[in-house]
C-alpha cells in the first residue's frame, strides 16, 4: 500500500510539471513579437532612418499582443550615447489592435512625447562615434494612458507603472560612416 501510495504522489508531481511544460510553451509562443522588415534583431539600422538619411522612424511589425491589452507604448533609446541614454522616440496609447507602424508614420491615435532632440517626433540614430545599440522597447499595458503629448521618457514609465502586461525589445545597431 505504502509503495502504490508513493508511486501515485510521484505521478503526481510528474502530471504537475508536465502541465507547466505546456503552459510554458503555450506562454512563449503566444509572447508579444516585436520586429523591423528594415533590420533584424541586433543588426545594423539602414542608413536611411538616421540622421545621416531621411531621419524618419522604421517600418515596424507587432504581433501576439495579449488579449487584455488597452493600448501600446514605445520607446527608443540609446545607452550608449556619451551623456548617458539618449531617448530618439517616445509613443504611447498606440491601439493595441495595431499590427504594423508603417516607416515615416505615427500610428493614428497615437500621442508622440518628447525625446532627447527635444522634439515630439522620432529622431533617428546619429552616434558622435563608434556603433552604437538602439533598443526599440514596445509595452502592451491594460490600460490607455492620460499622459499629455509631449510628456517624456520619465513621465511615460511612472504612468505605465502597475500597467505592463507584456514587454518586447528590438535592438539595433549603427555607426556613421
Amino acid at each position: 500500500m505504502k509503495s502504490f501510495a508513493i508511486a501515485l504522489s510521484a505521478a503526481a508531481v510528474l502530471s504537475f510539471f508536465a502541465i507547466q511544460d505546456i503552459h510554458a510553451e503555450e506562454r512563449t509562443m503566444n509572447k508579444l513579437h516585436f520586429t523591423s522588415q528594415a533590420f533584424t534583431n541586433n543588426g545594423m539600422i539602414p542608413s536611411e532612418y538616421t540622421c545621416d538619411g531621411a531621419n524618419e522612424n522604421p517600418p515596424l511589425t507587432i504581433r501576439n499582443v495579449p488579449a487584455k491589452s488597452r493600448s501600446l507604448a514605445l520607446i527608443v533609446d540609446d545607452p550608449d550615447a556619451p551623456r548617458g541614454t539618449w531617448v530618439h522616440w517616445v509613443v504611447w496609447n498606440i491601439g493595441p489592435d495595431t499590427t504594423e507602424i508603417p516607416a515615416k508614420s505615427v500610428p493614428r491615435g497615437a500621442l508622440q512625447g518628447t525625446n532627447d532632440f527635444e522634439k515630439q517626433s522620432y529622431g533617428g540614430p546619429c552616434p558622435p562615434s563608434g556603433t552604437h545599440r538602439y533598443f526599440f522597447k514596445l509595452y502592451a499595458l491594460d490600460i490607455p494612458l492620460s499622459l499629455k503629448t509631449g510628456a517624456t521618457k520619465a513621465q511615460l514609465e511612472e504612468a505605465m507603472k502597475g500597467h505592463i502586461l507584456e514587454k518586447a525589445e528590438l535592438l539595433g545597431l549603427y555607426r556613421r560612416k
